[in-house]
């Protein structure tokens, strides 16, 4: 790939050129109709500052890290600097938000620079969150702080290499602009240091993008959204039509199972699966409250808005995911006039996600393939056993793949007084006699099948460690790397970014970042649960 200079960025920014504009110049709050986006320009920043950027995301567009070390490339991805061929935008989107239908939403507090297509013709959209107030922002102010952007900056890079589908973080940018927020909606608002992160993703339209035009009627509009997202996105569908549509909504169907299968996998939990934080590309989206399943509980929201309904919670992601692509169906039904495919996609994503589920689960446990005559039940008592007391997910599955079946014919020796996993539970005193037994139990037959699969230890361990991080972005972790960054120390930000480009390997030196939640942070806010605020 060509190297290019920031001044040298091929902008081919298709998605402003292709569909229909706010014809209203100005930066008011208000409701926009028939129009995709609205053009506003970045709010200056007082003292911008590089927190930490991403090497491989530069390197996708052609940068350098030289590049990126430039104060031209600090000005134009704090919102300073308007580089040669960007054309900002904030796009126009709906949503249902925990259910109910919460009209227009939109960009209120990210907008679009432009659209980047590199030397090998991929395109890239940039898009600063927190770069200033928008016709979309509704009361809000436009910004964001510190601490919601460290975890967005790292959340992109951590699931990118993790495997999972998501979008990417080029940039982290302290603003040196004082943000006044409220963490807890409890009436007591501080000032936190304003940040920017440069969001990247082939595009950011959302099921969102499609309900807006249909809830008000403006079937021209959504069609000429949907022929685009066809033309630009899911070329390879062929030309616009009931047929395209057809199969566009099949595809958003089996990639969205995939995505969420995904989640499941490495213990993400979004925390906020709106129908406008769900992208038409089946890509990981918007980290706002999200967290990290550290102690295995289906139960378990990390936001504190859902507290109590527990809509978001881990076990049913797959559920949320399925009633918001239900009504992104309903948005373009319209234009089909068919409700019998429709549903037929719907269906196929229930199939598609319990078969890539299983298959997960049996790569998790290093199967060599999914036995649906006998691995189900052996799943669901594994699930079961995870519940019996606190046991840290991650490192669980980790020291499974140390079990050995080199020379056994049979799992009847197992030490009956502890468990090959006492280092992933979070009660410091052993298993009461009951959880133990029933663990070892499982282990058992969990040993049994390894048995009949005959597969070496060492190739059953390479296997299984190459699907079970050993580092995952911990919401403590994060948490620590941002009381540093908030004094100005921005080093535990980078050296998580540096570990976290490779989750799967040992990386002697870095135990630290694989330990269990400390006891300190089972309760503190930004270790066990966020709220919306940012």
């Amino acid at each position: 790939m060509t190297t290019r200079t920031l001044d040298t960025l091929t902008f081919d920014n298709r998605f402003v050129r292709e569909l229909p504009a706010d014809p209203d110049a100005s930066n008011e709050r208000r409701q926009v109709t028939g129009a995709c986006y609205s053009r506003v320009l970045p709010k200056r920043t007082r003292q911008p500052e590089m927190v930490a950027c991403a090497r491989e995301v530069a390197e996708s567009l052609g940068l350098t890290e030289e590049a990126c070390a430039t104060d031209d490339f600090l000005q134009a991805f704090s919102g300073n600097k308007v580089l040669p061929g960007m054309d900002p935008v904030a796009n126009c989107y709906g949503g249902h938000q925990f259910g109910n239908w919460a009209g227009q939403l939109g960009d209120g507090r990210a907008i679009n620079l432009g659209e980047v297509v590199n030397d090998v013709d991929q395109r890239w959209a940039l898009q600063l969150k927190g770069a200033g107030p928008t016709p979309y922002s509704r009361t809000a102010d436009g910004l964001a702080v510190l601490r919601s952007s460290v975890r967005e900056f790292l959340c992109s890079e951590a699931m990118h290499h993790l495997g999972v589908p998501t979008t990417r973080a080029l940039s982290l940018v302290l603003t040196g602009d004082q943000v006044l927020r409220d963490m807890f909606y409890d009436g007591n608002p501080k000032t936190e240091p304003g940040a920017i992160v440069c969001r990247v993703s082939p595009s950011f339209t959302r099921f969102g993008s499609f309900e807006i035009f249909s809830s008000r009627g403006e079937w021209d509009v959504l069609q000429q959204l949907l022929d685009y997202t066809i033309r630009v996105d899911f070329p390879h569908l062929g030309s616009p039509g009931i047929e395209t549509y057809l199969a566009w909504f099949d595809e958003v169907c089996r990639t969205t199972a995939d995505m969420i299968v995904e989640w499941m996998r490495v213990g993400f939990v979004h925390g906020v699966m709106n129908t406008d934080n769900m992208s038409i590309l089946g890509l990981t989206i918007d980290y706002g409250p999200y967290g990290w399943l550290e102690d295995y509980d289906p139960d378990w929201t990390p936001n504190t808005t859902d507290a109590e309904g527990r809509r978001y919670r881990f076990g049913q992601q797959s559920q949320v995911a399925l009633w918001n692509l239900a009504q992104l169906a309903r948005a373009v039904a319209p234009l089909i006039k068919q409700v019998e495919p429709l549903q037929a996609s719907l269906d196929n994503f229930l199939s598609r996600y319990n078969d890539g589920y299983h298959d997960m689960m049996a790569q998790k446990l290093g199967f060599k393939e999914f036995d649906s005559a006998k691995d189900k039940e052996l799943i669901d008592e594994l699930l079961a056993v995870l519940q019996l007391s606190e046991t840290d997910m991650t490192i669980f599955f980790r020291d499974l793949a140390d079990v050995s079946i080199d020379g056994r014919a049979a799992a009847d020796g197992i030490d009956a007084t502890q468990t090959p996993f006492d280092d992933a539970y979070y009660q410091a005193d052993p298993l009461p006699d009951e959880q133990r037994d029933q663990t070892l139990a499982w282990l058992r037959r969990y040993i049994d099948r390894l048995l009949r699969d005959g597969t070496p230890d060492r190739v059953r361990r390479e296997r299984m460690n190459a699907v079970n991080p050993k580092y995952v972005l911990r919401n403590y972790l994060a948490q620590m790397a941002i009381d540093k960054s908030e004094v100005g120390d921005h080093s535990m930000v980078n050296e998580l970014l540096e570990v976290l480009r490779r989750p799967y390997d040992e990386q002697p030196g870095k135990e630290e970042f694989a330990k269990k939640r400390p006891e300190w942070a089972r309760h503190r806010a930004g270790c066990s649960m966020l709220s919306c605020s940012s």
